[in-house]
């Protein structure tokens, strides 16, 4: 069996370190690969030697594969970790890697390839008995046929893009008169992120809930599920809070969603770390949406459910060993629960808030952890994703894990940008996510940027108001000494503030 002694990540920021935290504990040594604007990122000064791949733009640095490559190859390193996001789910860059007698810590690139497309997967899928949305089983082009298919179905309909992610190449059709206009839309967009404009139909699920299955197979061909995360409350169809596990998901659900999961898996003869996201509509009815054939984001809260390191299984496993453990060793242990904390103003429709970290203290605690790739005085780059860190509480049960975040949440400190924090905070505590009675139109049905405000009691705003007129006539009495003082109101707000 190969043996990793040096390890590349093909990433940057928190991925990257978390991946290298793992590493260093396995005895491997690590190479980082940075841009010009992460020059001076923590990932960097962590690993034993560091590449400058290029300039701040993602192609013109952290997609350059070939590049990735010549360098393992003149640093003699033995494998690629790709993190997520990037390279992570490219066919090509894996059949390369391979190809140069490198070992890509991931899926077969036949896997990739397969998993992809969202139609090559429903297609590989169809073989076993895994629930599916009613939709087209291949892309679709002729409008008249679409539109047919589409009232075979029953509107409202979702066109996707086959290549998509992220909500891109997206639309809802709620009826016929609607249809050809987004039918070209969706074409357009999905032309333009993906350079692949072939669409499918789909039934519309009304009132969705997203959950999702881990998966972790062997090269034996052993598989095996470790429960679900749910993770519903998203903006712009991306994920900002998970949890692990549902509140919604019974053990027997669970059962069935896993064993599908394994199906998946088994459907693309899948190896490596995996996630099978499952769309759930309000009776509890689960249907395959995709399959991500790379780390998760929101991987860590698996982790603390399970106990299981999910870098270093994909790293014995990319060594060939095979999994030290059945499904039947695996149980849940507590609840815990993520959020992301963006460089997002929610009150500004969530746009990217980009500055510097002024001030930047992380939380601390029994059952917290945080994943961050900044440090205080730190520049949030424009080129990448806005997340500046993965907040994680574990708990003993769900409210456990719940109240441990929106003190963790109380407790971090971030100022000079607009974070995602307080949004986060106002989810947590509201009480359709408190009930677990929520979906993924949570933030359209319950947020709004005023529910942000500061709320006070009448007595805060008296002391408020009290202090204004403290301050105003000490101002007044500066630029004016000789001005007699005002007449003290009839009040007893001096001795409230006292």
């Amino acid at each position: 069996m190969p043996k990793i002694n040096k390890l590349l990540v093909a990433n940057r920021g928190e991925i990257a370190l978390r991946i290298m935290r793992t590493a260093k504990e396995m005895g491997i040594a690590t190479v980082a690969v940075y841009s010009e604007a992460d020059r001076l990122s923590p990932h960097v000064q962590f690993a034993d030697e560091a590449i400058c791949l290029g300039p701040p733009p993602s192609n013109q640095s952290y997609l350059l594969g070939e590049e990735i490559i010549r360098f393992c190859k003149e640093l003699q390193v033995d494998a690629i970790h790709p993190g997520y996001g990037f390279l992570s789910e490219n066919a090509d860059f894996a059949r390369k890697v391979t190809d140069a007698g490198i070992i890509f810590v991931g899926p077969s690139p036949e896997s990739i390839e397969v998993m992809g497309s969202k139609l090559a997967a429903k297609q590989a899928v169809s073989k076993y008995d895994i629930p599916l949305v009613p939709g087209t089983e291949e892309a679709i082009s002729d409008i008249a046929a679409a539109k047919k298919k589409a009232a075979e179905i029953g509107y409202p309909i979702l066109i996707k893009a086959s290549a998509g992610g992220g909500g891109k190449g997206m639309r809802i059709v709620e009826s016929e008169s609607e249809f050809e206009e987004q039918m070209q839309r969706a074409v357009s967009e999905a032309q333009s992120a993906f350079g692949d404009g072939a669409v499918f139909i789909e039934k519309f699920i009304t009132s969705p809930r997203h959950i999702e299955i881990q998966v972790l197979g062997d090269q034996q061909g052993n598989i095996v599920y470790l429960f679900e995360r749910e993770c519903s409350i998203q903006r712009r169809h991306q994920k900002v809070i998970e949890e692990a596990p549902s509140a919604v998901v019974t053990p027997e659900m669970r059962k069935a969603m896993g064993e599908s999961a394994v199906g998946v898996a088994k459907a693309c003869r899948y190896y490596g770390a995996g996630t099978v996201e499952f769309i759930v509509d309000d009776q509890l009815n689960f249907y395959f949406l995709e399959m991500n054939t790379r780390l998760q984001v929101e991987h860590p809260v698996t982790e603390m459910i399970t106990g299981k390191d999910l870098v270093r299984e994909q790293i014995l496993i990319a060594e060939g060993k095979p999994l030290s453990f059945s499904q039947e060793d695996l149980k849940i242990h507590g609840h815990s629960v993520e959020v992301r904390v963006y460089a997002e103003d929610p009150k500004n429709n969530f746009l990217p808030d980009i500055g510097r970290l002024k001030t930047y203290r992380r939380p601390q605690g029994p059952g917290i952890r945080v994943d961050d790739g900044f440090e205080e005085g730190m520049d949030i780059p424009i080129y990448y994703d806005p997340m500046i860190a993965k907040l994680i509480t574990h708990g003993e049960n769900r409210q456990d894990a719940i109240d441990r975040m929106i003190r963790a949440i109380h407790e971090y400190r971030i100022t000079g940008i607009e974070t995602t924090l307080d949004f986060c905070r106002f989810a947590l505590q509201h009480e359709a996510f408190v009930s677990g009675q929520f979906d993924t139109k949570f933030v359209e049905r319950y947020f709004t940027p005023d529910k942000l405000d500061p709320v006070f009691t009448t007595q805060e705003k008296e002391l408020l108001a009290a202090l204004a007129v403290a301050f105003f006539e000490q101002e007044d009495q500066r630029i004016n000494p000789k001005k007699p003082l005002s007449p003290t109101p009839n009040t007893n707000w001096k001795n409230r503030l006292l």
